[in-house]
């Protein structure tokens, strides 16, 4: 395992331990890489939990809890949560939550009663263990697999390559804003300039085009959004209060990046032209209501 340095070998089994995991029954240690779902968008936009709790097949009856993780590349893994098994029912029967990417999750046949144990919070995201030579075999009985590195906290997101080749999803913004030591690039990326930004509505495709300016340029913004979802604007805050598909449908990326020095009206003035370059003024898709 690393943080900055090499230490001795440890494994799974015994990093849980150190926080109380101590199963009485049998444990299954799963790792999610799907070719029929992009399970990294699944996990970005907040839907992995629910997509491993519809199964074909009865692989977590008779178990007390998985170990998830989120397969990476090569033979490596990224732990996603410790998960009681509560039980399961017939997928027919669970209505999917609003704003489901996939309705033919219902259709699997077992959907099982999953309860994240928070008691290993601190971990997730951050452990990342070698799954070994049977990388196929996505959930295998409980085996203390070596730990190669250990993330720090609060750190989902990919390094900060360039302002105009990203998109987060409110997840990603909640994190991101939430854990800004772990993220000290992407906030002084983001601080550093001005911009145009837009909020997509992904369930339909409504948009919003906004700006920001001040001495924290987009990072002040979008702590608003992280912090309620809406930012204080009112057609983001009514698709907040009245559809519970939103805030985590919500999805911010840049437009254009502009020096904090320009002045406000200058930087409303960006604003503007893309407003109407795409058309978020008009009724129907359109969210800006100035």
């Amino acid at each position: 395992m690393r943080e900055g340095k090499d230490m001795n070998k440890l494994g799974i089994v015994d990093l849980l331990q150190l926080r109380g995991f101590a199963p009485t029954g049998k444990v299954k240690l799963v790792r999610h890489q799907d070719s029929r779902w992009d399970v990294h968008e699944l996990l970005r936009s907040g839907w992995l939990e629910t997509y491993q709790r519809f199964q074909g097949k009865p692989v977590f009856d008779g178990l007390e809890y998985i170990v998830s993780f989120v397969g990476l590349e090569g033979s490596r893994a990224r732990l996603l949560g410790v998960y009681r098994v509560c039980g399961s029912r017939p997928s027919g029967e669970v209505p999917l939550p609003p704003g489901r990417p996939f309705s033919d999750w219902q259709k699997s046949g077992i959907c099982y009663d999953l309860e994240r144990d928070e008691a290993f919070a601190e971990f997730e995201h951050r452990i990342v263990v070698d799954w070994g030579k049977g990388a196929l075999a996505w959930h295998q009985h409980l085996t203390n697999k070596e730990v190669v590195e250990m993330l720090p906290a609060g750190q989902l997101l990919q390094p900060f390559r360039d302002y105009l080749d990203f998109t987060l999803t409110y997840p990603e913004l909640k994190s991101l804003l939430s854990n800004p030591e772990a993220n000290k690039e992407w906030r002084a990326r983001l601080s550093a300039v001005a911009g145009v930004y837009l909020v997509l509505a992904t369930v339909k495709g409504e948009q919003y085009v906004g700006s920001a300016c001040g001495a924290e340029g987009i990072w002040g913004r979008w702590s608003a959004y992280a912090r309620d979802g809406h930012g204080g604007n009112a057609a983001l805050r009514e698709l907040v209060q009245n559809d519970p598909a939103y805030p985590h449908a919500f999805s911010y990326s840049l437009l254009q990046i502009l020096s904090r020095t320009l002045t406000v009206e200058e930087v409303l003035g960006w604003e503007s032209r893309y407003k109407e370059k795409l058309g978020s003024r008009a009724v129907g898709l359109g969210l800006n209501r100035n």
